[in-house]
């Protein structure tokens, strides 16, 4: 949800001039909760959490309900500043579709989506995405 965190904040702080988002989690929630089916999510409220692999830990954590909560009130339809954004998508990615990247740039001008040979994680494409970056940023 970093990506589309990052989409929101740009909307309310004009000092951001650029956005780069990896694998951005636009829809989200709705595809998550499609994901785990009306049991799955019953019990996670009851219980009040929910065991997630977490990639940056390389394990799985456990997840309060009240994260759902908080994530259902972020939605990109509120995102309106045309932010010149670059999104970096694996086109293998397992938990955020490509298609969900596709979709928004397609109905943005501002937005520049490069799809990349990799899964979610992005790890092995790291050179294409400073490249990318940089090309993005004028950076030399």
């Amino acid at each position: 949800m970093g990506g589309l965190t990052a989409a929101i904040v740009a909307q309310q702080y004009p000092q951001v001039q650029r956005l780069v988002l990896l694998a951005p989690a636009f829809g989200f929630m709705k595809l998550w909760l499609s994901y785990l089916g009306d049991e799955q999510v019953k019990q996670w409220q009851e219980s009040g959490y929910l065991s997630v692999y977490h990639y940056g830990e390389g394990r799985s954590l456990p997840l309060h309900y009240q994260f759902a909560l908080d994530a259902a009130r972020y939605d990109e339809a509120q995102l309106q500043r045309a932010v010149p954004t670059l999104i970096l998508h694996g086109r293998n990615d397992e938990v955020i579709p490509i298609q969900v990247s596709r979709d928004y740039a397609s109905s943005r001008s501002h937005v520049k989506l490069v799809e990349l040979n990799s899964d979610h994680s992005l790890m092995d494409v790291m050179p294409q995405i400073w490249q990318a970056i940089r090309e993005f940023c004028q950076i030399d």
